[in-house]
């Protein structure tokens, strides 16, 4: 075989995808982040934790220590449960935080929350079944269920929640649903929190027509504002919820540390899946995840970012105020990342975000979080955690000069 030969373009074949594959869509976020590197851009559109949150001292420490004195342990293959002394620490915040968590339940720790997410969809759903999601909803989950062949059902979300009536008439008409999945606390990509009463309606519901709760919870450390919410696995009398959770937004996003606290049956069912999907979450990280919580000021840590984020979202919902026009709404979260802000009907967001990212503003349309394809969500999402307080009172300036045609 000649060197040339080697060099040479393919001569393309015809590719044939798999039906589960051939339709999905690449994360409208993850094609907006390769945008992010153009000087002075402006960064709405990410859903990263704030850089000068990461405890990189505490973690170079924690990984010199490791490697010094748990070598083989750090480096060596681990079990698909995770690592149990961090299983233990995080069954016992669970309990202590968020009164979630039972003797029949099992922790594991899965490769980020979302992995959580798909490896209990993928035990618990056969291909033609139907997920339940708030509409909208995280692109990461739904992409996950549409890549294991599942109907997604979209309910409305209102103020308080998703929409108890709808979400009834979808679990009646959809015979074959066998989750609902949904972000309670500090919603993404809307904002809200779904208040005690509703999250008891969903639990009910569940119970009576047979489906399974994926309680996603990764910013429920986050509150700056407000009363705590009690979690819907923090009712769970009949074991059917399966709560997801995360260190990607108080520790790390790059080290991929989840967990999954679900009862054992389904828990025993993820594991088997996960040693099929990566084996083990890396156990590295895991080692570093345990000496944050046993070794770190975890809570003074946390709240520190609180601080940090209810400046930023009062900044950036101080600035809306100022300069996008009457006609626009907006959620006013009480923790996590997310504003969530509606056009009016006299804007396309499309055109809207396209006119945006030509003045380096880069948001997130409403369409990347839709349950129904053929749906137009005209709004966008607005993350005030990554971006500077310079940046927040810049971007939205700008947002405002477009929604009145001055740019």
């Amino acid at each position: 075989m000649s060197v040339d030969s080697l060099t040479a373009p393919y001569v393309m074949a015809e590719y044939r995808f798999s039906k589960k594959m051939a339709e999905l869509k690449p994360s409208a976020i993850r094609e907006i982040f390769k945008s992010l590197g153009q000087p002075g851009s402006i960064a709405f559109s990410a859903g990263n934790p704030a850089p000068e949150s990461f405890p990189a001292e505490f973690i170079s420490r924690a990984a010199a220590d490791i490697l010094a004195n748990q070598p083989v342990l750090a480096l060596q293959y681990s079990i698909t449960e995770g690592y149990m002394p961090l299983r233990e620490a995080v069954a016992a915040r669970l309990r202590e935080r968020f009164a979630t968590g039972k003797d029949g339940d099992m922790v594991l720790i899965v490769s980020g929350g979302q992995q959580g997410i798909e490896l209990t969809a993928k035990v618990m759903c056969d291909e033609g079944d139907t997920v339940i999601a708030e509409e909208p909803s995280f692109i990461g989950a739904l992409n996950a269920f549409r890549s294991l062949g599942l109907n997604i059902a979209g309910v409305p979300m209102e103020d308080d929640g998703m929409n108890i009536e709808a979400l009834e008439r979808e679990l009646k008409s959809n015979p074959r649903a066998k989750i609902i999945y949904t972000i309670p606390t500090f919603h993404n990509p809307c904002g809200i929190t779904t208040t005690l009463g509703k999250r008891r309606a969903v639990y009910e519901l569940a119970r009576r027509y047979g489906a399974i709760i994926i309680e996603d919870n990764p910013y429920g450390e986050l509150r700056f504002s407000g009363d705590e919410v009690p979690t819907i696995k923090s009712l769970d009398t009949e074991g059917i919820v399966v709560y997801c959770g995360s260190f990607s937004k108080i520790l790390s996003p790059g080290m991929r540390v989840g967990f999954v606290c679900a009862p054992e049956q389904i828990a025993q069912k993820i594991v088997v899946a996960k040693q099929v999907e990566d084996v083990h979450t890396n156990i590295f990280f895991q080692l570093i995840a345990h000496k944050f919580m046993t070794e770190f000021d975890i809570d003074g840590h946390i709240e520190n970012i609180r601080k940090l984020y209810k400046h930023k979202c009062g900044l950036m919902l101080d600035a809306m105020a100022s300069e996008l026009p009457g006609d626009f709404k907006w959620t006013k979260p009480e923790g996590g990342l997310f504003v969530w802000c509606t056009l009016p009907e006299r804007l396309d967001v499309n055109k809207f975000v396209k006119d945006a990212a030509a003045e380096k503003v880069f948001v997130v349309p409403g369409d990347a979080f839709r349950c129904d394809l053929s749906k137009t969500i005209n709004a966008v999402r607005l993350n005030y955690s990554t971006p500077s307080e310079e940046e927040i009172e810049r971007g939205i300036e700008i947002l405002g000069q477009i929604a009145k045609n001055k740019k």
